[in-house]
């Protein structure tokens, strides 16, 4: 057999990360907190960098301390709180569980039906219903265990002793209204049904003034930081980034520029890479707090209702359509949005928390709209309907949804199957 010789040209494109791209992401995806941190210690190592001379130092802030962290994390908090209920030992074991699947703001991140196998179905969905209902919905902060924002402001109302009778009876119309779109036809029919203006506008305020992501308030949790304010004025709003105790930085050209004349005779890598950091921390800094505040400023334009004068409505949202209106890849979106904070009018909350995606490619609904949907279709039933009929009537208005989604949402509301209802 002879053996052939032969060149063969081929062309290929791939993406590879250079170690100043790595980097770059890697800073982006930083908590404030976490930046910080890294700033001071660039400080430190590089004699290249320098405070500014009008810097806050972070040390005036209030006593936040970048070295101590909390003592007591909300989790711990939680399970010590459990003592106080006298539970046998499957309820503290599902209370427990339940905790560890709460995250930093308060929210219970998993649903029913996840947590059951995360209990490898050791505990049904009904058990854990209960024990999140009657246990962890009663621990401090109120309103921990939400699964939505609207169960949050709920639970933080059912445990304020000082509401009246009358005034809670009006919030829980308020929260079980369907058309929360609209403020003004929620309060044509509170008046409807006997209430004045005053309890009505009294009522709304109670509302605004829950915390929305009690979790995070929780007082020994020092690490947390928001990144950016936003403030509401005359039916628009500013987004700004935080400088108060941000280490404003600069490079120290004196320095630099001495050195360069020595290196002229003298080669040294090292130093040329020091300075070459400075100058890239510099920029990149600069580079994620701007994205940081474009991604919070389009957030808020597509909230604006839920920060002003309906604090019942999200407006989906998801990290394309950002990404989008931007100009940056989705995936970058992904990485400003984790760990980062935002102090709104409803207190400081997850940047994250604010999105809301669409279970539907043809028309904007929420998970949480979806479930009303649902609840709805099935309270006005006079024969069961499967989750396929429901489909189905729900298809007709446009929203282009499988069966197997309406199976989803439903389960996620507690609601029995067609055979069992």
């Amino acid at each position: 057999m002879a053996i052939v010789l032969s060149k063969n040209l081929k062309l290929s494109q791939s993406i590879k990360l250079t170690p100043s791209l790595k980097k770059s992401i890697d800073l982006l995806q930083l908590s404030r907190f976490e930046l910080i941190k890294k700033i001071e210690n660039e400080i430190i190592e590089n004699p290249f960098l320098e405070k500014t001379e009008n810097n806050i130092n972070s040390s005036d802030l209030g006593g936040f301390d970048f070295d101590i962290e909390s003592k007591l994390t909300l989790r711990e908090t939680l399970i010590k709180q459990l003592d106080e209920f006298h539970l046998d030992k499957r309820e503290i074991e599902i209370s427990k569980l339940l905790i560890g699947c709460i995250d930093e703001s308060g929210e219970l991140v998993e649903s029913m039906e996840q947590i059951e196998e995360i209990s490898n179905f050791d505990f049904n969905q009904i058990e854990i219903k209960n024990v999140l209902e009657s246990v962890i919905h009663k621990l401090n902060p109120s309103g921990v265990g939400f699964r939505t924002h609207k169960e949050c402001i709920k639970i933080q109302i059912d445990n304020n002793l000082n509401i009246s009778k009358n005034k809670r009876e009006l919030i829980h119309i308020i929260l079980s209204n369907e058309k929360l779109d609209n403020i003004d036809e929620i309060k044509k029919l509170i008046l409807k049904n006997g209430f004045s203006v005053n309890d009505f506008n009294s009522a709304l305020d109670q509302i605004k003034n829950c915390d929305l992501s009690p979790g995070l308030n929780y007082e020994n949790t020092h690490y947390i930081e928001a990144d950016l304010k936003v403030s509401i004025k005359d039916k628009g709003f500013k987004v700004n980034f935080k400088n108060d105790g941000f280490p404003l930085i600069k490079l120290d050209d004196e320095l630099i520029d001495n050195v360069k004349k020595e290196l002229k005779s003298k080669k040294n890598t090292k130093i040329l890479e020091k300075i070459n950091d400075a100058k890239w921390l510099l920029t990149s800094v600069k580079k994620r707090n701007e994205t940081v505040q474009k991604v919070g400023e389009y957030i808020c334009s597509k909230q604006i209702a839920f920060f002003e004068n309906n604090p019942l409505k999200i407006n989906t949202l998801s990290n394309k359509e950002i990404a989008d209106q931007i100009g940056v890849h989705p995936s970058t979106v992904s990485r400003i949005l984790r760990n980062k904070y935002i102090d709104t009018p409803k207190g400081i909350m997850p940047m994250k928390s604010l999105l809301m995606s669409s279970v539907s490619k043809t028309r904007d609904i929420s998970s949480t709209q979806l479930m009303k949907l649902i609840e709805v279709i099935i309270s006005s039933e006079k024969k069961p309907k499967s989750d396929k009929k429901i489909a189905i009537e729900l298809n007709k208005r446009g929203f282009s949804l499988a069966r197997r989604t309406i199976s989803k949402y439903r389960k996620k509301n507690n609601i029995p199957s067609s055979r069992n209802r």
